[in-house]
């Protein structure tokens, strides 16, 4: 078995149609997105034990985090719940760094397969973890081991995705990180009807959801991990010509090694770029439910009230309307991973991210005057443009690394540069949480307290801003010389012999593709995702209503 995911065994041969993978890397993608998605369990588990008849409250308030962890007599709060999203992301950055260089030259399939492995095996754990009421237990499975299953299967397609489409190298990367933001789209609605289907009297139903996910994905990844071939090397489109090295000076020719990176300055720069950008956008991701109904209040149902002055039925009212609103900021989320991605090929990577920091900062300092001139068209279309530029940052920041070092071991920098994204998954939560809260203790108004948090995500994207400014083309001692890359060669299995055998066994591995494959390859992905965008803006609908 370990031959059949051997990098040298994927080799593509003549008459490979690089379009086949796009679609293998969007299967591995969308199926770990859900991790976007697992709030929807959150309610559904803090009334476990009370739906199973056991007249139990949930855990006391006084009672602390690793005792309740541990504790089986008591239902979980939803903030303790909630500790699982941070995790997923914490350990996703960790994992991409730690195993970054191992998946460079193991190749895509071996780690698409580890990751199918992790991540459904990790919600079967979490299963039995629910089973038993051990909140421990879902941590170890969905959050440590589903997270290590996250941190693969994110950058196990962007080397390769990259190699095949040199050309828009930004297109190529959007199409696959796009998918990471789709697999809420489709998981969580996916989620709602198992749990209606599989809940009783006596259960929420999330265990049973848990099992037949983790059995769904684990087939769609593991054909997505089997999708995969790495073009031999010096393969280039047809018809396509390499930039000269002096046409742009963002643009090496050259290859850096991924134990360098934590020393060179750009890597850093752009580090704070992606933290700066992340931190920024998952703060209002965060929050965006809770922030339009507090700002908007009644004005969102046609009513002349505050949110403190609604009763329980206009509340719920109100919480409908900001629900719709959360699914079309997931749209925008997942359509400015292509659009943004695709558009820096033209831009390129360095003009992009300035775009993303000037008018991010523009349309974060609009968000006060949006509200309190009770402008809600301003204030959704703000948001919506800046989600638009959060997904794009993480579908652009690849090929940004591409472009000043190299192809060569560009999944493992990127790993490394995930690490952004960790602590951004807790800095800009934080930020935006606990200044709620400060606010709220001065006694400002409800519809005032996101105004002073504004101002300081715009303090963020500055900093984001100066950074990117500063980026500049590496100097020629970080990069490796021709036997340093000769050697990460033969490691990597890109020897010329095992090209060779590649290329000599296309016939038996019937790389010539038919067209009814690559349309096959497209709907199997597509028809899910079309789903989604379904179930999302019908969601979206209640808003505009």
């Amino acid at each position: 078995m370990s031959s059949v995911l051997d990098k040298e065994r994927i080799i593509a041969g003549p008459g490979f149609n690089r379009w086949l993978v796009p679609p293998a890397a969007l299967a591995i993608h969308l199926c770990i997105g859900m991790a976007y998605g697992f709030s929807v369990f959150w309610l559904p588990l803090s009334k476990a034990l009370t739906t199973q008849g056991a007249g139990l409250t949930v855990c006391p308030k006084d009672m602390g985090f690793f005792t309740e962890i541990f504790a089986s007599g008591c239902d979980w709060k939803i903030a303790t719940l909630g500790w699982m999203y941070t995790m997923f992301f914490v350990i996703l950055g960790s994992a991409a760094a730690i195993w970054g260089g191992w998946l460079e030259r193991a190749g895509p399939r071996k780690a698409g397969v580890v990751a199918a492995c992790c991540w459904c095996g990790g919600m079967l754990i979490s299963a039995l973890g629910i089973y038993l009421h051990q909140f421990w237990i879902m941590i170890l499975g969905s959050g440590v081991i589903g997270g290590i299953g996250l941190g693969l299967g994110y950058i196990s397609p962007v080397s390769t995705l990259i190699k095949w489409f040199p050309d828009r190298r930004g297109m190529a990367t959007g199409m696959a990180i796009m998918g990471f933001g789709g697999g809420a789209m489709i998981g969580s609605p996916l989620a709602v009807e198992l749990m209606k289907k599989f809940s009783t009297p006596t259960s929420v139903g999330v265990m049973e959801t848990f099992v037949v996910m983790a059995l769904g994905y684990f087939v769609f990844m593991i054909g997505g991990a089997f999708g995969y071939r790495v073009p031999p090397t010096g393969w280039k489109p047809a018809g396509w010509t390499p930039p000269a090295a002096s046409a742009n000076a963002m643009i090496t020719q050259r290859h850096v090694h991924v134990k360098k990176v934590w020393g060179i300055p750009q890597f850093w720069l752009i580090w704070m770029v992606l933290c700066m950008n992340v931190s920024a956008g998952i703060g209002v991701i965060g929050m965006a439910s809770p922030m339009l109904q507090e700002v908007f209040g009644g004005s969102l149902i046609g009513v002349a009230r505050k949110f403190g002055e609604l009763d329980k039925t206009q509340l719920a009212a109100i919480a409908a309307v900001a629900g719709g609103f959360a699914a079309l900021l997931s749209l925008f989320n997942i359509g400015g991973r292509f659009f943004w991605a695709s558009l820096s090929d033209k831009l390129g990577r360095k003009m992009t991210y300035v775009v993303f920091f000037v008018l991010g900062g523009l349309m974060y300092a609009s968000l006060p005057a949006s509200a309190g001139a009770g402008s809600k068209l301003a204030f959704v279309g703000a948001a919506c443009v800046i989600l638009s530029m959060y997904g794009g940052g993480f579908a652009t920041v690849p090929a940004y690394l591409a472009d000043l070092f190299g192809t060569q071991m560009v999944g493992a920098i990127h790993g490394r540069l995930l690490t952004a994204w960790a602590t951004a998954g807790v800095l800009g939560p934080v930020v935006v949480n606990y200044m709620r809260e400060y606010q709220l203790g001065l006694g400002i108004p409800r519809e005032q307290v996101y105004n002073q948090t504004m101002y300081i995500l715009v303090g963020m994207l500055v900093v984001g801003l100066i950074c990117n400014l500063m980026v500049r083309p590496l100097a020629d001692k970080w990069f490796m010389t021709d036997a340093e890359l000769a050697e990460e060669k033969r490691l990597a299995h890109e020897k010329a012999s095992a090209a060779e055998a590649g290329l000599a066994g296309a016939s038996g591995r019937n790389d010539v593709t038919p067209v009814a494959k690559v349309v096959l390859a497209w709907a199997a992905v597509g028809i899910p995702l079309s789903w989604g965008v379904y179930k999302t803006v019908i969601a979206t609908a209640k808003f505009f209503n």
